[in-house]
């Protein structure tokens, strides 16, 4: 008497190991797919916000570049004033006209009256009291305090848009190893599945690994 064809021999038919390898490649894919999809949009929200930075940080720049460039005029300004009284000074000084010194000494600006004193303590050797490291006109701090806050933030916004860009290409890699594994699920044989889950793993990993290193914005 025969035996069914349906009876156990000992041995699965071929069909089912297939059927069952299959799906652990596809449960597999499924997880993969969903975890690079919250780091994809991950990313993205991190490479928004690195550019809202860089944003904010070339304005804050300029502004104070503006704000320099005020003060620095205020202080050419003031040190143009200063040159006019002082060239009255040394007329009336070669002249010996004493009253008219006095007079225009009494009406020096007080950052030019302190490079005037000390020029004229050290015996007036210096070409004038001008190129004293203590002239200082008025403004000249504030240019400098502004113009170094310009570098500052220039710099800043060079290195968010920097690190904005760096998760946009971090992006693109886990848009790829979505690609990869949707592609892993189509019907293709077992080993062009294998290598495209085992390709976009390796992506991942090497993508999450990046992700670590870099500067969170929230």
């Amino acid at each position: 008497m025969e035996e069914p064809s349906g009876a156990v021999t000992g041995e699965a038919p071929p069909q089912r190991v297939g059927r069952r390898r299959r799906p652990t490649v596809d449960t597999i894919a499924v997880i993969v797919l969903s975890t690079v999809a919250v780091l994809t949009a991950w990313c993205g929200f991190e490479s928004s916000k690195w550019g809202g930075e860089m944003s904010i940080a070339f304005s804050q720049a300029s502004s104070a570049r503006v704000q320099a460039g005020d003060y620095a005029s205020q202080a050419r300004d003031a040190r143009a004033l200063d040159q006019g009284v002082f060239e009255q000074w040394v007329l009336a000084d070669a002249r010996g006209d004493t009253q008219l010194v006095e007079y225009i000494e009494a009406r020096f600006s007080p950052e030019f009256a302190v490079a005037f004193d000390a020029w004229t303590a050290e015996g007036r050797v210096d070409r004038g009291p001008f190129v004293r490291s203590d002239y200082v006109p008025p403004g000249t701090a504030e240019a400098k305090k502004l113009n170094d806050r310009a570098d500052e933030r220039y710099n800043a916004a060079l290195t968010d848009n920097a690190r904005g860009d760096n998760y946009s290409l971090l992006t693109v890699m886990f848009a790829l190893v979505l690609f990869l594994a949707a592609m892993s699920q189509r019907a293709i044989p077992r080993t062009g599945r294998l290598v495209l889950i085992s390709t976009a793993i390796a992506f991942a990993l090497f993508g999450v690994v990046l992700l670590a290193t870099f500067p969170i914005r929230i």
